[in-house]
């Protein structure tokens, strides 16, 4: 299997949810955002909505919203990864940040939730912040160490099931040590791996787990045109995409990313935060 194809099952295979699944519970935009950032005093924002939690507080999961009337709106997301232990390789000059979307992305004028690990957080404080304070974007978790929830996935390491939720936790405080506002108590498993274990695990972290409906390929892609013609043949009304903001193992993105935005925009599509997309679900 080749690396591109290898990468869509990554991001497929491992208890994603299917296209036609919106959700595991129901939607409560009332429910608590104490896993994000606090704002300031000056500052009063609306909590961002949530899933209520399963039986015995089983994290819900996210996938896409159920259309209504047809209204074509789709979120575009973008992890940004880094594992615990790359930090040599982030000092030998390897970049896992990709400051060139990010301001694509405010050119374009295109809202959108980055996922990032509290490492990547760690190591590109600056942008954390500039992403974390721009209310064109909001972040989410991505956990701390982008170590694997479930196993086997693909080669990632494994986070012990007693350490699920402080895992989670330590990435929140990563981003508030780097001073991001603008943060939403969604997470996203590394590699898409989960099973019901790791969903009663991360419980008390009470997060909702936010999946995709799309995936995009672009996760060590080379052709920026085959990533765009994926994500284009896949979007429809409601859809949440998966992407990446790491240049060192996503490089073409940028460049894809200048291509989906005006074509979907043509088929008459808008973009919105994970945040705005969840609001709306039935």
């Amino acid at each position: 299997m080749s690396v591109f194809a290898l990468l869509g099952a990554v991001l497929v295979g491992c208890g994603g949810g299917t296209a036609d699944t919106a959700a595991r519970g129901s939607a409560s935009p009332s429910a608590s955002a104490s896993a994000g950032a606090a704002p300031g005093p000056a500052t009063v924002r609306k909590a961002p909505p949530t899933m209520a939690p399963g039986p015995g507080g089983v994290t819900p999961v996210y996938t896409r919203r159920t259309s209504q009337g047809g209204d074509k709106v789709v979120a575009l997301t973008f992890d940004a990864d880094m594992t615990a232990d790359q930090g040599p390789r982030a000092a030998g000059g390897e970049r896992f940040d990709n400051p060139g979307l990010i301001e694509t992305l405010r050119r374009l004028k295109v809202d959108s939730t980055v996922f990032m690990t509290g490492r990547w957080a760690e190591e590109y404080p600056d942008q954390a912040r500039s992403i974390g304070t721009d209310p064109r974007f909001e972040i989410a978790n991505h956990s701390y160490s982008h170590y694997a929830f479930a196993s086997p996935c693909y080669g990632l390491p494994t986070v012990e099931k007693r350490d699920m939720a402080a895992d989670v936790r330590r990435a929140f405080d990563a981003f508030r040590k780097a001073g991001a506002r603008n943060v939403v108590p969604y997470f996203r498993f590394p590699g898409g791996c989960y099973d019901d274990e790791a969903l009663r695990a991360l419980g008390p972290a009470k997060v909702t787990a936010v999946q995709w409906d799309v995936v995009s390929g672009d996760a060590f892609a080379k052709d920026a045109d085959a990533v765009a013609e994926q994500v284009l043949a896949g979007v429809r009304p409601g859809s949440l995409v998966v992407m990446h903001c790491t240049r060192s193992a996503a490089p073409v993105t940028e460049q894809a990313v200048r291509r989906i935005v005006p074509e979907l925009r043509a088929r008459g599509y808008r973009f919105v935060k994970v945040s705005d997309l969840m609001a709306t679900t039935p």
